[in-house]
């Protein structure tokens, strides 16, 4: 086949494929997890059942890839915002900022929807468990990067996976009703003890 067709096709494809993406996550946001369906999903992006059962066969292969993608693109738009931030004393305050959005977003919306119903749910734990731990591990590295501290130091790597856990727990706490109000006065108290921690 001719490069000046094929990719053309491509690009359609990838297309094709990032609308799938974006329409899991909305429905997983909007409907949960039993209520997103494979169906609904190729309703929603625009696409025919064939082209989405092609890209994605399964609806595990399909919500683990669009929350793949997700916090692949969140990852990235964190660290094009930690190019303004400041230097000094008041970096550790808008980074933790930065972190707790994303602990309230629609990408932590999603991924909790996954991990409730990985419970019970075999084939979607299996394919969700080696993906939460790259995205764990990719989120530690950032945040350590973000808040630009030496992890050799000793305390430093339990202080930033503390930052994540109390986040993704306000996250949850968060999760049913308007909870900023807590988790502003609880982020200034952690915030304090950081900096003391990390020697800031």
């Amino acid at each position: 086949m001719p490069t000046s067709t094929r990719v053309p096709q491509q690009e359609r494809s990838r297309a094709t494929q990032a609308r799938l993406l974006e329409a899991t996550v909305d429905c997983l946001v909007e409907h949960g997890w039993s209520g997103t369906t494979t169906t609904l999903v190729a309703t929603r992006a625009g696409v025919s059942r064939g082209a989405q059962l092609h890209h994605y066969p399964t609806k595990a292969a399909l919500v683990t890839a669009a929350v793949a993608h997700l916090a692949d693109r969140r990852a990235k738009e964190l660290r094009v915002e930690a190019e303004a931030l400041p230097a000094g004393p008041q970096r550790l305050d808008r980074v933790v900022d930065l972190l707790a959005a994303a602990f309230t977003g629609p990408l932590f919306v999603a991924a909790l929807e996954l991990w409730v119903a990985a419970r019970t749910d075999r084939e979607l734990r299996e394919a969700l468990v080696p993906l939460e731990a790259r995205v764990g591990r990719e989120m530690h590295r950032l945040t350590v990067a973000l808040l630009e501290v030496d992890e050799r130091r000793p305390g430093v790597r339990e202080a930033v996976q503390a930052t994540l856990d109390l986040l993704r727990g306000l996250g949850v706490a968060n999760l049913l009703n308007d909870d900023s109000a807590r988790r502003t006065a609880l982020l200034a108290t952690w915030k304090r003890q950081l900096t003391h921690l990390l020697a800031l």
